[in-house]
């Protein structure tokens, strides 16, 4: 058992490492949907950036998932949908909305990489360094997120707080489903 009792310590790994895995995959659609509609745009450049990082991070933890034969999210059907639908509809409510989705989801996910960083046992060490270098880029997200206006968006509080609860929700069932 893990130390909090509830679940297996392997288990507790292949849940970090599904929820990873479809967490990439989610914000690869994100971008996806946000490069559709501004990818000709000023932002194209950057939204292609940080889709290019998410996909590495996917492809690491795809990596990872495979050699340790940790099944995917049956959810990932709906994260490709959800993704995309979520990068478009900010992205045509404008770049700064655009950006904020950008900064609520790696605001959330930040929280989610460090609590798994702090819980992941001292002998899943490469794990927790492909973590922490996921969760480093994914605060420079962040960071060019509020460099480009995303706190000016309009309804910029509820909108990052609708956001991330969906992240927050979208973690717990791929977690475990």
């Amino acid at each position: 058992m893990s130390e909090n009792g509830d679940v297996p310590a392997d288990e507790a790994v292949a849940r970090m490492i599904r929820v990873d895995h479809a967490g990439e995959y989610g914000a690869v659609r994100i971008y996806a949907g946000q490069r559709a509609v501004l990818g000709r745009g000023p932002k194209a450049e950057l939204l292609e950036h940080m889709q290019e990082q998410e996909k590495a991070h996917l492809a690491s933890f795809s990596e990872v998932m495979a050699r340790r034969r940790v099944r995917p999210t049956a959810l990932l059907p709906l994260w490709h949908l959800a993704g995309f639908a979520l990068g478009a509809a900010t992205a045509a409510l404008g770049e700064r909305a655009a950006m904020a989705c950008t900064v609520a989801v790696e605001e959330a996910i930040d929280a989610h990489y460090a609590g798994q960083e702090a819980s992941l046992p001292e002998e899943e060490g490469a794990l927790s360094a492909l973590i922490a270098k996921a969760r480093a880029e994914e605060l420079e997200h962040r960071d060019i997120g509020l460099a480009h206006e995303a706190e000016r968006a309009p309804a910029y509080r509820l909108l990052s707080a609708l956001i991330k609860t969906g992240c927050r929700v979208a973690i717990t069932l791929s977690e475990r489903i």
